[in-house]
């Protein structure tokens, strides 16, 4: 399998990367991250430690390393279309059914479920972005895929806070939101569904393995800003107006940031980009260990928002440069249950060292962690990835393999 770069102009396909875009605007800004948003209430409504409260995002995490892990089987089985929609359509209904109960068990299931569906949206979608950047030759559609994750966010951000205490109806709300995006991202797969059993490609892990160490790191790290950010708000005594402008500003940093990294993910050699992006995000979360007050948290959640999304965007760059697109698909499934592994054990971990100190804790857990990632990719870019990447099969073809 080849892309084609035959009759692609840059607008369509900027157009249907941005329809997809949804996906991760209901998969990870909705379903994720609105979560970060929901957990004062609801930790104070069933009466939670902030250990439970991260039980219930590693939760999340541990669903989206099920669905990581099976994507490739499902998209080899009914094709990149119907696994799209499908899981689309599954995102919903699991936030629908985080609304219908108290039981700890029952909400950790819904979240799990929620975050298997959204992994198969995100690896799927991810793909299909990377086909459209290889046949206009651009990292754009990649970029603004993952951007569509601040629209989510924005969304969350404005909607659920003034619903207070009513967190089952904030809940049904996201669940609404969700199925329209579904509806409306239906037919953006467009004709890149390859149809049922495509060749089986291979997972190519060995040639970026430092990449997949930053990418564990990154995981773990940077998931604990936004699950405990509302919570760090609230025991600061943010107002309510604070909470929504933050998270508002966080969203649009996110739907800015494809306008910032577009170029250097395409340009800058090896892995550059992503050196960049986890050094400035981990100096964005230590930030807001400086103060509290909402200047510093704004200026902290805008430099969070305009580097997190980032990160994806250059490996999934740094797959699609460094290995053939037969692989693509196995390749992003892999890397995604690596970011699974690092984002169900981070919310937990870091809950607990909170429980026992403070919500700063959640925090400097993200700068240290997005700094040692940062690390990691330095030693990568110094020991095989220091070539330009490059898009298509030019890339494939002058890379290490």
């Amino acid at each position: 399998m080849t892309p084609d770069v035959t009759d692609m102009a840059p607008r369509t396909a900027t157009w249907q990367a941005a329809r997809l875009a949804l996906g991760t605007a209901s998969a990870l800004g909705i379903a994720r991250f609105g979560y970060g948003l929901l957990l004062p209430e609801m930790r104070a409504d069933l009466h939670w430690s902030l250990a439970e409260a991260g039980a219930a995002s590693t939760a999340n995490g541990l669903g989206y390393l099920v669905g990581a892990m099976m994507t490739a089987a499902v998209v080899r089985r009914w094709g990149t279309g119907v696994a799209f929609r499908a899981a689309m359509a599954l995102t919903a209904g699991s936030l629908a059914a985080t609304a219908a109960s108290e039981n700890f068990l029952f909400l950790l299931l819904a979240r799990t479920a929620a975050g298997a569906s959204g992994a198969v949206v995100f690896v799927v979608g991810g793909v299909i972005a990377s086909r459209l950047a290889a046949r206009i030759a651009s990292a754009t559609p990649i970029t603004v895929y993952f951007g569509g994750t601040g629209l989510g966010i924005v969304i969350s951000g404005v909607s659920v806070p003034p619903l207070g205490e009513r967190w089952r109806l904030a809940w049904l709300g996201l669940a609404a939101v969700a199925a329209l995006a579904t509806a409306v991202s239906w037919s953006a797969t467009g004709r890149d569904d390859q149809g049922r059993h495509p060749a089986r490609g291979q997972a190519r892990i060995r040639p970026l393995r430092e990449v997949a160490l930053a990418y564990l790191l990154f995981a773990a790290g940077y998931i604990t800003y936004i699950t405990f950010l509302s919570a760090y708000l609230v025991d600061h005594h943010a107002s309510l107006t604070q909470v929504m402008l933050t998270w508002t500003v966080l969203g649009l940093a996110v739907v800015m940031a494809p306008a910032l990294w577009s170029r250097p993910i395409i340009e800058w050699s090896g892995t550059r980009p992503l050196t960049a992006l986890l050094t400035v995000l981990s100096g964005g979360a230590a930030l807001a260990l400086t103060s509290s007050a909402p200047p510093v948290v704004l200026g902290s959640a805008l430099v969070y928002g305009a580097t997190f999304m980032g990160v994806p965007a250059a490996v999934t760059a740094l797959i699609r440069a460094r290995t053939p697109p037969e692989d693509w698909t196995a390749t992003l499934a892999a890397f995604t249950t690596v970011f699974a592994i690092g984002q169900t054990a981070g919310p937990v971990l870091a809950g607990v060292l909170a429980d026992h100190t403070s919500t700063r804790a959640t925090l400097s857990w993200t700068a240290i962690l997005c700094a040692a990632a940062g690390a990691v990719s330095v030693a990568a870019g110094r020991r095989r990835l220091d070539a330009p990447i490059r898009s298509g099969t030019d890339a494939y073809e002058s890379s290490p393999r």
